[in-house]
């Protein structure tokens, strides 16, 4: 009797355990259709109904952008060796300039370019900037499907990337960028802008620097120049993706030029600072000043190279007191000396990049050189900076750094002759 009464008990406490086990898998089983229809709807979000006139025009409109720029093909680089889809996806901002928007607002670009695993880099990018951004994006083999999956869904799930961020795609001439709606394993599990960014992360450290791999040479200087030329704005920012500059810089500078009509070979320098992992960006010069102080923030490549950005002068623009409501302006200009290569905001006529160079080394002080021979003048901000995530030091490039720089050394005097040909008529040298 007593061990029949235990069965029962035991009966009783299986069946209740099995009971739970089966609500659990129909629980399980409705969460895996319920994902399956929610990826189903961003995916169709992405590319639209197959009947257009059901779907929302904003989507038909991005997504008929993409397949027209995918459609021509790209066009070849000077070399040959890149194929390069300018205006790859443009911004609404991009677009609206073309039916006429307020002139005002089309100032100033920022832009900037980078591989796909550094792309992460935007967020913090777009967040501080928050107004007309260029992104040219360089890809290779696999990336290159990725790279353009990723971008349409940047474009397509974040709203101040949509409204500001034009793309360009950059790969070797023998590689084509396809139109991603076959491509369905790049967008699992996107459903919002977060998530595409959480993607990209995947991505960062998948090699070092410029070491892509396979022989393939990273051509930073094509890249500067296809940003650039994507943008049709009076000035031009040209930064690293992994730089920030000082908050509210766009407004600012606005008024300096609204107050103060630049000359024609004026560009306006930022100056460059690196600032240690992890620690909060700046937003302003008295932020970065008490960082600076205490050695958190330092010049840029101070630990490389610190003749390349020691003629911005850094003490006199650290002791240079600008009031918490003062504007910006002038603070000094100076000349260009060797080896300086400054960040700096440029009108859209200052010389292109030579896209001779690539990988590590040169690569902007010859750009930066011949606007010391073609006589443009160096005038450093008062209060705008930008600073690079993290500290540059010895041990973290790629193995082939060096052979690269040596390699571009040559060029660079290469180069530095050819300036005399083309200002003949200029008595400056590099």
């Amino acid at each position: 009797m007593h061990f029949s009464k235990r069965c029962s008990v035991f009966k009783v406490v299986l069946g209740a355990l099995v009971l739970v086990a089966l609500l659990q898998l129909i629980y399980l089983s409705f969460l895996s259709k319920l994902h399956g229809k929610q990826q189903r709807y961003r995916y169709s979000e992405l590319f639209g109904s197959s009947d257009k006139k059901n779907a929302p025009p904003e989507i038909n409109s991005r997504k008929e952008r993409l397949r027209y720029s995918l459609s021509t093909g790209g066009i070849f680089d000077a070399s040959g060796q890149y194929r390069v889809y300018k205006n790859l996806i443009k911004s609404d901002f991009s677009s609206n300039q073309k039916r006429g928007a307020d002139a005002s607002s089309s100032l100033l670009t920022l832009a900037t370019h980078t591989s796909i695993n550094n792309l992460h880099h935007l967020d913090s990018l777009v967040e501080r900037w928050q107004n007309p951004l260029s992104v040219a994006i360089f890809a290779h083999g696999q990336d290159v499907k990725f790279a353009t999956a990723l971008v349409y869904a940047l474009s397509m799930f974040c709203p101040q990337i949509q409204a500001m961020v034009d793309f360009h795609l950059v790969c070797h001439s023998g590689e084509i960028a396809t139109f991603p709606d076959q491509d369905r394993e790049h967008f699992a599990g996107l459903d919002d802008c977060a998530s595409v960014f959480v993607r990209l992360e995947t991505h960062r450290d998948r090699y070092q620097n410029y070491a892509i791999g396979g022989n393939v040479s990273y051509p930073n200087n094509l890249l500067r120049n296809v940003a650039r030329g994507g943008t049709e704005t009076n000035y031009i920012l040209v930064i690293d993706i992994d730089m920030v500059p000082s908050a509210d810089l766009h407004h600012q500078f606005l008024a300096l030029v609204t107050r103060r009509k630049p000359t024609a070979d004026e560009v306006f320098v930022l100056p460059a600072f690196e600032i240690r992992h992890m620690r909060k960006m700046p937003a302003t010069k008295s932020e970065l000043v008490q960082l600076y102080q205490v050695g958190e923030v330092r010049p840029f490549y101070e630990e490389l190279c610190p003749r390349c950005q020691a003629p911005t002068n850094y003490s006199q623009w650290v002791n240079r007191h600008v009031g918490a409501s003062g504007p910006m302006d002038v603070a000094y200009t100076l000349s260009w000396l060797d080896p300086w290569e400054p960040f700096y905001i440029g009108p859209r006529a200052v010389p292109l990049y030579d896209e001779s160079f690539k990988q590590y080394g040169f690569n902007r002080i010859s750009q930066a050189c011949e606007l010391h021979v073609a006589g443009y003048r160096f005038s450093v901000l008062n209060s705008a900076f930008v600073v690079h995530k993290g500290f540059k030091v010895h041990g973290e490039f790629h193995s082939k750094k060096d052979e690269e720089n040596r390699k571009n050394r040559l060029l660079f005097r290469s180069f530095k002759e050819g300036l005399k040909t083309k200002y003949p008529s200029s008595s400056l040298r590099c």
